[in-house]
């Protein structure tokens, strides 16, 4: 009986997508941006869900780091699925910027930017140094995408984080702490324009299938994104420390051409995905890359929030209030379109019988990635 009834997925903290924490990123910059829109209700309630998939992911993240270890190795180990392990660094500072706008705890901002520290030394000093000397690498077309971008956005969110929690340091690790939000912000900005190069290539002069065009290329747009809202938050700061006042023009002429760029990319995207999907058809069905789209549209709404109040930029309210609605739009349909993946009924978590050391074969990722569409 058991051979001829139908194969069911099942799901265990040993098939996490290492991008998974995607999902708090995405959902931390909604927050933070409707919040600075002033619809501050939607933006705490946001932020309390925030904090408990941040828990319960992490439990699971864990639990993956004991039990499955192999499986993990094997993640760290991979071209295509290794920069997913960034969304750890950047979804802890989100999380912890949102303890300091909404809360006011600067304590457990301090303490998620610590985590998101030590995560980023391991991943950047140990994890990249093993994929660079690997003997055995894949083709540009197959392990290169926008996902790798993500190494950029975990740098920048230890900038963003850094200067959020400056203010309320003694004037001596003030100065220390935003130097090294300096330090981040510039490390970020060059590792972005020697992997966009890489993906520009990629994309204009290679081949490019539907299948290949998966939503994490939005990160070209939310990487240029939260660049700019690290440059604010330094030219925010810059009255404090003398260093950053003397770097001052170039500050702002940096985090000028980021958002000019991180604009740029929008229509870009916008015609690429219609391709994707209206021309070639290919359908819109869930998949956990629709994270890597929700998180770009919130941190352009807040980035722009920030440019408008460092730089007076009044005319700029418009763009702004628009995309903080779109983010949350965005968010709402992939929310529940991850809501009703785990719910329904062909997915069921293993029974404690189950064998821990079940081959891999007939297994998929969860929440489900964007293979099946290619």
């Amino acid at each position: 009986m058991d051979a001829a009834a139908p194969a069911r997925r099942h799901l265990s903290a040993g098939d996490l997508s290492p991008s998974i924490f995607a999902v708090v990123m995405a959902t931390g910059i909604v927050s933070l941006a409707l919040d600075g829109a002033g619809h501050h209700t939607v933006g705490h309630v946001l932020f309390w869900l925030n904090v408990g998939l941040y828990a319960v992911l992490a439990v699971l993240f864990l639990v993956r780091v004991v039990r499955y270890r192999p499986r993990l190795i094997a993640d760290l180990g991979s071209h295509t699925q290794a920069p997913g392990f960034f969304t750890l660094v950047a979804a802890s500072c989100v999380l912890g910027s949102e303890c300091v706008q909404h809360l006011d705890a600067s304590r457990a901002g301090l303490a998620l930017w610590i985590v998101g520290l030590l995560c980023w030394l391991a991943l950047t000093y140990a994890m990249l140094p093993g994929l660079m000397h690997a003997e055995v690498k894949p083709k540009l077309t197959e392990g290169l995408n926008g996902a790798w971008l993500l190494v950029v956005v975990g740098t920048q969110a230890l900038s963003v984080l850094a200067s959020l929690l400056a203010p309320a340091l003694a004037a001596d690790a003030r100065d220390g702490l935003l130097f090294v939000a300096l330090v981040f912000w510039l490390v970020g900005s060059m590792l972005y324009i020697w992997l966009i190069a890489l993906i520009f290539h990629r994309i204009l002069f290679l081949p490019l299938r539907p299948g290949d065009l998966t939503p994490p290329y939005w990160i070209n747009m939310g990487a240029m994104a939260i660049s700019t809202l690290a440059g604010t938050c330094l030219v925010r700061e810059a009255g404090r420390t003398h260093f950053l006042a003397e770097l001052r023009p170039f500050l702002e002429g940096m985090t000028l051409l980021f958002w000019a760029t991180a604009t740029w990319w929008i229509p870009i995207l916008l015609a690429l995905g219609a391709w994707r999907h209206l021309l070639r058809r290919v359908s819109l069905t869930y998949e956990h890359g629709y994270w890597a789209v929700v998180f770009p549209l919130g941190m352009y709404a807040a980035c722009t929030q920030h440019l408008i109040w460092v730089f007076r930029l009044d005319f700029l309210e418009p763009i702004a209030a628009v995309f903080a609605w779109i983010a949350l739009a965005v968010w709402g349909l992939t929310f529940f379109g991850l809501a009703r993946y785990l719910l329904t009924s062909e997915h069921v978590w293993p029974s404690r019988s189950r064998s821990a050391h079940e081959g891999a074969r007939g297994r998929r990722r969860w929440p489900a990635s964007s293979a099946k569409n290619r």
